[in-house]
This record gives C-alpha cells, sequence and structure tokens, in this order.
C-alpha cells in the first residue's frame, strides 16, 4: 500500500485511521471492514483524506491511478462511491445508490448490512484495472545523438 501523506503531518493511512477511530459507532466498525476489504483486493492502493476544510473533516479515499472510491459516513448510511462506477459491471448488485448518473455509482450499507467481500473484491479489482487501463503511457524520448 502506498501512502499520501503531508509532508510534516500525518500520513494518507493515518488520516484515515484518525478519521475511522473518530466514528465510535457501526460507521466506524464498518467503514474498518470495508477499508480492510479494499486493501486486500488491490495492495498497492493509495488512501487520503480528500476534501478537508474547517467544517468537514474530509472523506477517506481510496486511489490506483485514479479515485477507485471514497467513503463517508452518513447518519443512516456508510456510503461508498466509486468514481467510474457506471462504467463497471456489477454482476452481484451491489451498487443501489446514486443509480441515475452517467459516471459514479454508490453503495449505501446501513446499520447491520455485511457487504458481500468477494464481489466487493472484485468490484474494487475492476475500478483498478479501469483506472490502469487509461493511463497513457509516456511517449519514448527521441534520440539526440549522431548516427
Amino acid at each position: 500500500m502506498k501512502d499520501q501523506g503531508s509532508p510534516g503531518g500525518p500520513s494518507g493511512s493515518g488520516l484515515v485511521d484518525q478519521r475511522i477511530a473518530a466514528l465510535v459507532d457501526w460507521r466506524g466498525e464498518t467503514l474498518r471492514a470495508v477499508r480492510q476489504l479494499i486493501r486486500e483486493a488491490d495492495p498497492d492502493v493509495v488512501e487520503e483524506v480528500k476534501w478537508a476544510k474547517a467544517t468537514s473533516p474530509g472523506v477517506p479515499t481510496w486511489s490506483h491511478d485514479g479515485i477507485i472510491c471514497t467513503g463517508e459516513p452518513y447518519k443512516s448510511v456508510v456510503k461508498l462511491t466509486f468514481a467510474r462506477g457506471a462504467s463497471l459491471d456489477d454482476p452481484a448488485g451491489l451498487f443501489n445508490a446514486s443509480l441515475e448518473g452517467n459516471t459514479r455509482r454508490a453503495i449505501d450499507i446501513r446499520e447491520g448490512e455485511v457487504v458481500d467481500a468477494k464481489a466487493f473484491k472484485a468490484l474494487v479489482g475492476a475500478a483498478v484495472a479501469l483506472n490502469t487501463s487509461r493511463v497513457k503511457a509516456k511517449p519514448a524520448r527521441a534520440s539526440r545523438g549522431k548516427e
């Protein structure tokens, strides 16, 4: 796993740890469990907390050549939003929110619900594959030597 912290500040994983630890109810446990599944599905995942400001502690974010998903705790759900979810196959039907958009898809997990680990890890793997397929290879530099 790669880590995206700020210079002199906590690591990206450390910030995610803090964000999850602040949730002392079922939402923290849920976010902790899906975080573990994401790490199992992609050992090279980059963890960050994005969009932090004075009125918000920020959103845990998992990336690999682009955002895979975010994890937002709300009062009644933990929402996992996949940045390019509309482009992913979801044979297990995990996506149950934000279905009307052209780009994102989300999974709302309510208290007491457990996500299908195998299907979730497959979805994360598909998101990583989509992101890495979109990364453009750097063009080779032309040599300037005399021949």
